[in-house]
């Protein structure tokens, strides 16, 4: 069964954020945080979006390219669906 971790989603993360982006670290409580509030706009996370979906085959909805939403949630969406798919 597939399944995305923390590490993959920040190496995603790292990659949207661009080459020399101070990119913050998703450690300890950060990934309870806004996305917004970590540094990352609507097209950061679009992009990561994109490679999730084309990576997992999975398709997710647009309220997952909002920069209101957490690190966590977006696991466990992505998580959720994997399991469900499998």
């Amino acid at each position: 069964m597939a399944r995305i971790t923390i590490d993959d989603l920040k190496e995603m993360l790292v990659k949207a954020g661009g080459e020399g982006a101070d990119v913050p670290s998703l450690d300890g409580d950060a990934v309870d945080k806004a996305f917004a509030d970590l540094g990352y706009d609507s097209l950061a996370l679009l992009e990561v979006v994109g490679k999730l979906e084309l990576t997992y085959d999975i398709t997710l909805e647009e309220e997952a390219t909002q920069p209101g939403g957490t690190p966590r949630e977006l696991l466990d969406l992505v998580n959720g669906m994997l399991n469900a798919a499998a």
